[in-house]
């Protein structure tokens, strides 16, 4: 009986405390007046090539380093010794020149015409 009498006691304490949590003000996702966050750094840049492909850049060590995002992995290019414009790590090359800006990704993937997008 004094079992019963204790769980009752924590239920009741557990269903008072709920209404508390809402006001705790944890972010909701539900709600329509919250912005969506992006999945890339503030720091990146974005490039939309031909045929619409993307992908962001992210400058570090000094520009020494171009760290490539795509959309579902993210690799680190060192810049090549021999061209101030490239940057590359086996198989992947960018190459930033503005608005005609390449990224080859292997010898299928070719990222043509690429342009870095103004922040919003």
């Amino acid at each position: 009986m004094m079992i019963k009498l204790q769980q009752f006691v924590l239920a009741s304490l557990l269903v008072a405390a709920i209404p508390a949590c809402s006001s705790i003000g944890l972010p909701n996702p539900f709600r329509g007046d919250s912005s969506e966050m992006s999945q890339y750094p503030k720091d990146a840049t974005e490039y939309i090539c031909d045929g619409n492909k993307h992908f962001h850049v992210r400058m570090l060590n000094n520009g020494n380093d171009a760290w490539l995002i795509y959309p579902d992995h993210e690799v680190n290019l060192p810049k090549s010794s021999d061209d101030h414009r490239r940057y590359a790590s086996g198989v992947i090359a960018l190459v930033i020149n503005g608005d005609a800006t390449t990224l080859n990704d292997g010898e299928k993937i070719a990222y043509l015409n690429c342009k870095p997008q103004l922040k919003k």
